[in-house]
């Protein structure tokens, strides 16, 4: 269901509708792991395998921009992308399974308003992510 969404919200903004690029909307819309392209692109080819990899690549992108997913910076340096929730939240993961749990609590204000004091910047956004390991991992 959320993937017909985000493929309708993609036609809405003008991108093509196209097997390969379904194959991406559904990898990432149906998993509660944080996936890198290269495991986008393992997985989707399942679904469709002439994927290629600039696919995976730029529905990612576009997906990001509209929202509808969210960038996960990973301690080793590669880059995941997870459904983005609603509202601001903040992502657990776990370093061993891949499972992202989003949770809530934006107690940060005293902290940013403390930081744009001392540095003269104005926060705009930030971002919060805990990494270890889940219970079954651990």
């Amino acid at each position: 269901m959320i993937a017909n969404s985000w493929m309708g919200q993609l036609k809405d903004h003008g991108y093509r509708l196209t097997g390969a690029r379904n194959a991406v909307v559904e990898t990432v819309a149906d998993t509660k792991q944080a996936l890198t392209p290269l495991e986008v692109f393992d997985l989707a080819r399942r679904k469709y395998a002439a994927l290629g990899l600039v696919t995976v690549y730029r529905t990612l992108e576009k997906l990001e921009e509209l929202n509808l997913v969210q960038r996960v910076h990973q301690p080793a340096g590669c880059q995941a992308f997870i459904a983005a929730s609603k509202g601001h939240q903040h992502l657990l993961l776990c370093q061993s399974c891949g499972q992202a749990i989003y949770i809530d609590g934006d107690d940060l204000d005293p902290l940013i308003d403390k930081l744009s004091r001392q540095t003269g910047f104005r926060i705009d956004e930030h971002w919060l992510q805990f990494f270890g390991l889940c219970m079954n991992c651990q």
